[in-house]
Parts: structure tokens; sequence; C-alpha cells
């Protein structure tokens, strides 16, 4: 399926009464895309969903646009919202350690590459702490250093382990044993894709 075709299938998806903060609604979608401004649509489409949840094949639709156009992050966006559909949302306000006191020295990209360990609560039979890992997506930014901080998204290994996660939980990030960062739960929300039978 070609990219404008691609960018339809996903604009049907959108409810037209949903409208971003500066009044952008689907119209303004299938504007350029008339126009062939496909990449523009994209970003357009990506923002009508923050104002409302869409289904897995609309994100879908748009990581498979984004990978024809080479759109590279916008390609891995999408499919991290694929896996949110499938698994749930899970947000958190993340500060990282400064350099002096943190094992990492230098900013790792925020485009899900980073999968650190983290302590959410949960325990060995021995009542250690057992870390779960989870991907990391930083919003906002494309990359986060030692001693900054961030809302950051995270995608689970293991959904089933996170469920007990609720807004002001505080959770640490770790590299190693150690604690490389702090995080303040801010969202938990369940998946909106229908699971397979």
């Amino acid at each position: 399926m070609d990219v404008p075709k691609l960018l339809e299938a996903a604009s049907l998806l959108v409810p037209a009464k949903i409208a971003t903060e500066n009044d952008i609604t689907i119209n303004d979608v299938w504007d350029h895309l008339a126009h062939d401004e496909w990449e523009v649509a994209l970003g357009v489409l990506e923002e009508l969903a923050d104002v409302h949840p869409l289904p897995l094949d609309f994100w879908g639709s748009l990581a498979t646009a984004a990978e024809q156009m080479r759109m590279e992050r916008s390609a891995a966006w999408c499919h991290w919202r694929c896996y949110e559909a499938r698994n749930g949302i899970i947000r958190a306000d993340l500060t990282l350690r400064p350099a002096s006191e943190n094992r990492r020295q230098t900013p790792f990209s925020g485009a899900g590459v980073l999968r650190p360990m983290w302590n959410i609560g949960n325990r060995t039979p021995t009542g250690e702490d057992d870390l779960n890992i989870a991907l990391l997506w930083v919003e906002f930014a494309p990359t986060l250093g030692p001693g900054e901080h961030s809302s950051v998204r995270l995608a689970p290994l293991d959904p089933s382990q996170w469920r007990h996660l609720h807004p002001g939980q505080t959770i640490t990030m770790h590299e190693d044993r150690t604690i490389g960062g702090t995080a303040v739960i801010l969202e938990v929300q369940g998946p909106t894709a229908t699971p397979a039978p």
C-alpha cells in the first residue's frame, strides 16, 4: 500500500469531533493529503491521537507510512504507540542522577533504545528486590543525560508485572545494581486494543 492510502486509512479511524488545543481537526489532515503534504499529515494525525486514544490499526498504518517515507523516529514512535495500544501506557517523570553519582556519563537516545531495569516494588521468593526490564521513551527530547529530568514512557517486557503501579508511586531506574534515576508515575492506562481470540 502506498503512503497516501496508508494515511487515508488511518484518517478514517479518527473521530470527526476531536480537535487539538490549536483547533486542528481531521479536515486539516485531508487538506494536507490533497496537497501531497504527507509528512505534515502524519504529524497532524499523531497530534490528534494525543487528544483521543486510537486503535492499533491506526498506529500500524502510520508506522508503515513513516517507514516508507524513511522517517525513522516517527516510525519508531508509531511502533511504540502500537505497543501501548496492545499493552497499556505507563508515563513517569524521570530524574537521572548526576554523572558524579551515576554509572552513566553520557546522554542516551530518547527514542526507545535504552532498556534499563526498574525497581517497581516486586520481590524475589527470598525477599530481595526483583528488578523488571522496560524500554524507555523520552518525551519531548531526543536525548536524556546525567542530572537531567523529563517525562518518559515505559514499555515493560512483561506488562503483567507492572499492573500494580499507580500515579504518584516512586520507582527507581537501574543500568546496573546501583540507582541511576528516580521516577514518579504520572499515568497508568490499560490497553486499547482488543486481544486476539
